[in-house]
């Protein structure tokens, strides 16, 4: 039975991959500061533990931890537990997992794109370096720790993943509310672009960069087309047969959220050009069939 270590296992993307992995016959252990709460989330036959240490070694490790960047204002001290909370828990697990008799196959580490800064139009593949913000600054230190297992000879993949989109869950699920009411809208100007990727096409392409070996280094997970702010709102609005009528602008956006606004209000046009590169094939590419795949049995569709 293939074995894997999973931090952050207890979120969106996390207890998706679980559940995966679990239907596929792995052994899944997951590693969080409260066991018991955690085996309220998790899928069935999943072994919480609540000190890395006390895991036993794993084929596979994926990083998935860290503080939720859109979960609230981005005060200093918050900004700085953003930072120490992935920065921490990256550094203790390349600590034990490189001190394990059998290293891991893999580590596949997450990441955000982000990374890239507020770019435009740029079209941002994996070449692309760093941009000079706040999340940009963080990402890259993120991927920095995590290089840490290079030299010991674990394969790392680095995945800077885009907006995901679930059924009810992740950023979806706080956007959806007032579209149901024929009150969604864009922010600000609407041009800036949405990097999105569907949940099943998350977990395949972490599932993926897990299997084949000759994968390492930087992977964009994000759909294909990336789409503006305001084709999404569009897309959205037409999935569920509602009406696109509002518009926040960036300067109420800002005051609401204040510096965290700045992710909703320039984006990045990222694109999977090393996944693609390396063979995978997106289940969903366009946004309108992945929308109306999460969105078949939302009620506001059938009203």
């Amino acid at each position: 039975m293939k074995t894997a270590l999973i931090t952050g296992g207890t979120g969106f993307i996390g207890r998706h991959l679980c559940a995966d992995l679990r239907s596929d016959g792995w052994a899944v252990t997951v590693a969080t500061r409260d066991a018991e709460a955690a085996e309220r989330v998790l899928p069935a036959g999943v072994q919480p533990v609540e000190s890395l240490t006390a895991a036993d070694p794993a084929d596979a490790v994926i990083n998935l931890a860290g503080e939720n960047l859109a979960g609230g204002r981005w005060t200093e001290d918050r900004k700085r537990e953003m930072r120490e909370s992935r920065l921490r828990i990256t550094r203790e697990l390349t600590d034990v997992i490189t001190q394990w008799e059998t290293p891991p196959s893999v580590l596949v580490s997450g990441s955000a794109v982000g990374y890239y800064g507020a770019r435009g139009d740029d079209v941002l593949d994996e070449e692309e370096p760093p941009g000079d913000e706040f999340q940009s600054e963080l990402c890259l230190a993120w991927e920095q720790a995590a290089r840490r297992v290079e030299g010991a000879g674990i394969r790392l993949c680095r995945i800077r993943t885009g907006i995901v989109l679930g059924a009810n869950e992740g950023a979806l699920a706080q956007m959806l509310p007032p579209f149901r009411f024929g009150l969604g809208g864009h922010f600000g100007s609407g041009r800036q672009f949405m990097p999105w990727i569907h949940i099943r096409d998350e977990i395949r392409a972490i599932r993926f960069l897990m299997a084949e070996p000759g994968c390492s280094g930087a992977y964009n997970l994000t759909a294909p087309e990336p789409v503006s702010n305001r084709q999404f709102s569009a897309t959205l609005a037409r999935v569920l047969h509602r009406p696109k009528i509002a518009w926040v602008p960036g300067p109420v956006l800002r005051l609401m959220l204040g510096e965290m606004a700045h992710l909703l209000l320039t984006g990045q046009r990222a694109v999977p050009a090393a996944l693609e590169a390396a063979g995978f094939a997106f289940e969903y590419r366009h946004l309108q069939p992945a929308l109306a795949d999460l969105l078949t049995d939302d009620p506001a569709r059938a009203a």
